[in-house]
């Protein structure tokens, strides 16, 4: 029997939710006031991303009870986010997002204890992202995006039939706005589609002729584009544009300018930059405070069973009225993210540089610049040089004595890869076998499954 007469907390909806069975719950709900003191107490959540977006998952998550979180954000504020960021003021212009957010959550909600990282994802350790039970991304990329889903779905283990290990699934809340629309979803690996399995949900970018850009712009974006695609290269030779560099984005902003004015064309603002050369729509407070409560409700609900999760994307349409919808997308078999992982057939004599140099020429991966780890240990790492030269060694060794001459197991290669004329950083899982012990052999072909 539900001991209804527990303690309340300070938030009487929670006190519905936990401490009472209901009919629509998870069938592993166990209502009381044990579940939301270990939610408070043991269920640490990650939030990526601090912007509109992640403003809002910070504040939300805080007040539905969780208690230790972390949020993980590179960026700066700028005078351009105060309109929709609601935790930032004038004052903290040119300071770390991440660090800002957390400060102003704890300062108005007691109890709350959340750890910032100022940095880029791809800085942190991979097992760093294992510490957490739930990840909540609230970005504006979809290159991030697969970067934490790779991520996340490199924790996953399977069993002998390929059935994912239940205690291995690291699950994900995923919101995303572009203006009055929106999506929430939850991405389980193994059991719902991850990020890739529907990355065909996400338009290509709008790409203009180069002739308009060069010789007969009409539009504001006409004129970025003119100065990111063109005028940069011309200025800065080899040099790659990093849309994440401030000094980057401004330089393009102030040559836009200057081609705007050339051909009296109105409308070009930092903002607007940012926007076309990012392929990002404007955000809208509101939207980001609908979709936000959405996804810290299904991290409520992954966390403690108190109901059913969203199965499994929910979107959000507030341009004509308010429309929202839901569709239970399918599970990519063969995605190469989420599934068992590319089966790859080694000589027990190859080395570990040659095992990267085939990363690069296999047709499913063409991985360059790769880093292997196996069991958490780094067996090459590209950066940094310190960890580099700490590493260079084992290029030369056979991979099969790398790995403690196991007939076939997991590893996970970091690396770059390209897509559509864009590069971005990709996490690959990998099943290797070795021929000719314990009595494997030949397999198919080694490029995989």
């Amino acid at each position: 029997m539900t001991d209804v007469s527990a303690q309340p907390s300070r938030s009487r909806d929670l006190d519905k939710l936990l401490l009472r069975p209901g009919n629509l719950v998870d069938p592993n709900f166990e209502p009381g006031p044990e579940l939301r003191d270990d939610l408070q107490t043991y269920v640490k959540v990650l939030v990526v991303g601090a912007g509109g977006l992640g403003c809002e998952l910070l504040k939300d998550l805080a007040l539905s009870g969780f208690r230790n979180l972390e949020v993980i954000d590179m960026d700066r504020i700028e005078v351009s986010n105060l309109n929709r960021q609601f935790l930032f003021r004038l004052e903290d212009v040119g300071k770390p997002k991440a660090e800002v957010a957390a400060k102003r959550v704890m300062e108005r909600i007691s109890g709350v204890n959340i750890v910032p990282h100022f940095c880029r994802i791809e800085d942190k350790d991979i097992e760093f992202y294992n510490d957490f039970n739930i990840i909540a991304l609230g970005l504006d990329s979809i290159e991030a995006r697969s970067y934490i889903n790779a991520v996340a779905c490199s924790f996953l283990e399977h069993d002998s039939g390929d059935n994912p290990k239940q205690e291995t699934i690291k699950p994900m809340v995923d919101g995303g706005t572009e203006g009055f629309k929106g999506h929430a979803r939850v991405i389980v690996p193994g059991v719902t589609p991850c990020f890739e399995c529907t990355i065909w949900l996400f338009p290509p970018q709008v790409k203009f002729p180069l002739c308009t850009l060069a010789e007969t712009p009409r539009t504001a974006a006409h004129c970025i584009e003119y100065a990111h695609l063109i005028k940069w290269n011309e200025v800065h030779g080899g040099k790659a544009f990093d849309p994440d560099e401030s000094e980057h984005m401004k330089w393009v902003y102030n040559e836009a300018v200057k081609r705007a004015e050339l051909f009296g064309i109105p409308g070009v603002t930092y903002s607007l930059t940012q926007g076309v050369v990012k392929n990002i729509i404007p955000a809208i407070a509101s939207t980001n405070a609908i979709i936000s409560a959405a996804c810290a409700l299904e991290t409520l609900k992954i966390a403690s069973a108190c109901s059913k999760t969203l199965s499994n994307y929910l979107t959000y349409n507030g341009s004509e009225g308010l429309h929202t919808k839901v569709t239970e997308f399918v599970k990519d078999t063969d995605c190469l993210v989420c599934g068992p992982g590319v089966l790859i057939e080694l000589d027990l004599s190859i080395t570990l540089q040659k095992f990267i140099d085939l990363l690069e020429g296999h047709h499913k991966l063409q991985l360059s610049k790769a880093s292997v780890t196996h069991r958490g240990k780094n067996l090459y790492m590209q950066a940094p040089p310190v960890l580099e030269e700490m590493t260079r060694s084992n290029l030369s060794l056979p991979l099969f004595n790398l790995m403690g001459k196991v007939s076939k197991d997991i590893v996970h290669v970091t690396g770059t890869t390209s897509k559509n004329d864009q590069k971005s950083s990709c996490l690959r899982k990998l099943r290797l076998v070795f021929k000719g012990v314990d009595g494997v052999t030949d397999m198919d072909t080694a490029g995989g499954a």
